[in-house]
Parts: C-alpha cells; sequence; structure tokens
C-alpha cells in the first residue's frame, strides 16, 4: 500500500518516529539502525511496511530499501511478526544478519532477546536461499548525541517490553564499563544482558 513517507522529523526515539508530511503525522516504528541512521536530519525518506492486524494498523519504517526487504522475509518465517524482526534488525545490522543466515549462524541470531533454538533455525533454513540472491548493500552509521544517551535507549527498551528498573540497572552499569558509546551500542548490550 504505502512505499515510502517523506517528511519533516517531528519526534523521534530509538524506537518510533513521528514525519509530518503535508500536515499528516505519521507514527512510524523504527529499528535502532533506522534511529542511528536518520541521525540528526530534519527532513527523512522512510522505506515503509504497513501491517494490518484485526486490532491495528501499524507502520514500520526503514532508512534503507535493504532493511525493509529483510524485514519483509523475515516475518515470512513461522513464528517471527513484525516486532520480533523489528528486534532482529535492532540487535544486528543488516549485514550481520544476512551473513549470520548465509553462513548458517544459528547462535549469532539466538543471540537476539526473545529468539529461541527453533526459531533462529527455521529463520536460517527459510532465509539462507533469498538472502544469498538478493545483494543486500551495507548500512551506514551515523553518530547520536550524548545529552541523552540513557534516556533514550531506556525509552527504546521499555517499548521492546522490558522492565524499568531491569533496564535502568543494566544501562548504568554499561555506561560505567563503556567508553563513548552510542544509543545503538547501550541498546545492543543491554539486549545481550536483559
Amino acid at each position: 500500500m504505502y512505499s515510502f513517507i517523506s517528511g519533516t522529523v517531528v519526534e523521534k526515539n530509538p524506537s518510533f518516529v513521528v514525519i509530518d508530511n503535508q500536515g499528516i503525522g505519521y507514527f512510524i516504528n523504527i529499528t535502532l539502525n533506522t534511529f542511528t541512521a536518520i541521525g540528526e536530519q530534519q527532513h527523512v525518506k522512510l522505506f515503509v511496511h504497513l501491517a494490518i492486524r484485526e486490532d491495528a494498523h501499524t507502520l514500520y519504517g526503514f532508512y534503507t530499501e535493504n532493511e525493509r526487504e529483510l524485514f519483509l522475509q523475515l516475518i515470512t518465517v513461522s513464528g517471527v511478526g513484525c516486532n520480533t524482526a523489528r528486534l532482529i534488525l535492532s540487535s544486528m545490522t543488516v549485514s550481520e544478519a544476512i551473513e549470520a543466515i548465509a553462513t548458517n549462524n544459528v547462535r549469532m541470531i539466538q543471540g537476539v532477546k526473545g529468539i529461541g533454538a527453533k526459531t533462529a533455525q527455521r529463520i536460517v533454513v527459510d532465509l539462507h536461499d533469498k538472502v544469498g540472491k538478493t545483494g543486500f548493500g551495507s548500512d551506514e552509521k551515523s553518530p547520536v548525541g550524548y545529552n541523552t544517551l540513557k534516556e533514550e535507549a531506556l525509552s527504546a527498551l521499555m517499548v521492546l517490553g522490558f522492565n524499568k528498573t531491569s533496564i535502568e540497572k543494566t544501562l548504568d552499569k554499561l555506561l560505567k564499563q563503556m567508553e563513548n558509546p552510542s544509543v545503538e551500542d547501550l541498546i545492543k548490550e543491554s539486549l545481550r544482558l536483559l
């Protein structure tokens, strides 16, 4: 139904962005990689997927067509819904996910919070031949400001369904251990620990 939405960024956090397009504000769920790629841009173009369920119509946005394509392939796997696919693409880059699938690296996919052995194996089996033929590119990363690092990471992890107290303890621990982390780094490490 929709291919992309472009417009002015009205609101942005690591799990969603609101884009004003001709006076309509689109609430678009995004991955952590898309959040990083958007950076401080005021005008963006996101490739989108509209997921229609009985109780909701939800937009998912991606900075690159490659990321959207991988998302669409992930949700074809039995047991992988939109939120699980978004979590996978927030925990690893498109290149890392494709490499894990292409090299049958079930352990790497299983390293994503909430992905069990059976689901990881299904992803590899179902998508192994598909990702090898698509010619996906690599993602570009942009730096993120340090001023609201903990708050942005906390917000994103809470949206993904984690307990606030556990998240805060984990983030405090990571902020002491890591030198100049980005929001993306903090969230990825938190996803491994939570």
